[in-house]
């Protein structure tokens, strides 16, 4: 059955297809069905290729906007009921747009990004686009975005922030303004090895402080200081192998002490 083109639809690509669905309603499952079907989807694709083409500079190729058009004109074809008295193309073209926003919101944010903060993205996007428009050789204001898009300051803040969010820069990519290919992954710190020893330092504190003054003395010339056996032995007088007898001793009565204390 030939679809027709009416004088009643708003754009030229709207055919008229009010019998086909109605016959297609009718119709029980089989290859007649589907092949109406898909006449009716072929009729309407140019209108869904129109709605696509309304996303052409927001990052996404016309191929890929064209399919996700096509699979939500598929949606709206196999959900329509003729007899609730609306026009196919009142229908359509919600679906078909709605399909197309949830493919950006679903596939296209590099970042996971709540829906109120995309929201607020594209609101402050457009009203920055309608105030650049009307002001020389100047940014809109936080405050002018927030009153155009009719929103508090603080969201505007965060639409402005999520403008930056769509896609993520790679850590290996250099930074602009660098000279010797300074990228971000250089800009990154790394774990400190003092901090394995914070646990440790903290166990053996009240355990040091315990030991007689000068085995005190002996460990913190040693281990702090950085001085020899033979220096130490020199600076107190006593023989390096007392030296080296008494730092043994005090390094395993006190580290029996912290396990004891671990238990």
């Amino acid at each position: 059955m030939p679809t027709r083109v009416s004088a009643k639809h708003p754009h030229d690509d709207a055919p008229d297809t009010a019998a086909d669905f109605r016959t297609l309603v009718a119709l029980p499952p089989g290859p007649e069905r589907d092949a109406l079907r898909d006449r009716i989807v072929e009729a309407w694709l140019p209108m869904a290729e129109r709605l696509a083409g309304r996303f052409r500079s927001r990052g996404e190729s016309m191929d890929d906007l064209r399919q996700v058009a096509a699979l939500g004109l598929v949606k709206a074809v196999d959900r329509y009921d003729p007899e609730l008295g609306n026009a196919f193309e009142s229908y359509a073209v919600p679906t078909i747009t709605g399909e197309i926003k949830r493919h950006f919101r679903d596939h296209m944010w590099t970042l996971h990004v709540p829906r109120r903060v995309q929201d607020l993205r594209n609101r402050v996007r457009f009203a920055s686009q309608d105030l650049s428009a009307n002001l020389s050789g100047r940014r809109p204001t936080i405050a002018e975005i927030a009153e155009h898009a009719n929103i508090s300051e603080e969201d505007a803040k965060v639409g402005l922030e999520a403008l930056e969010s769509f896609t993520a820069l790679s850590l290996d990519a250099e930074l602009p303004g660098s000279e010797d290919g300074y990228s971000l992954s250089d800009a990154l710190g790394a774990p400190d090895p003092a901090l394995d020893t914070v646990v440790d330092r903290e166990a053996v504190k009240p355990r040091l402080a315990a030991l007689p003054e000068r085995e005190r003395a002996i460990l913190y010339m040693r281990f702090f200081d950085d001085m020899t056996q033979s220096r130490i032995a020199e600076q107190l007088g006593i023989s390096q192998m007392h030296v080296s007898r008494l730092i043994s001793r005090c390094c395993g009565r006190v580290r029996e002490q912290v396990l004891r204390d671990a238990e």
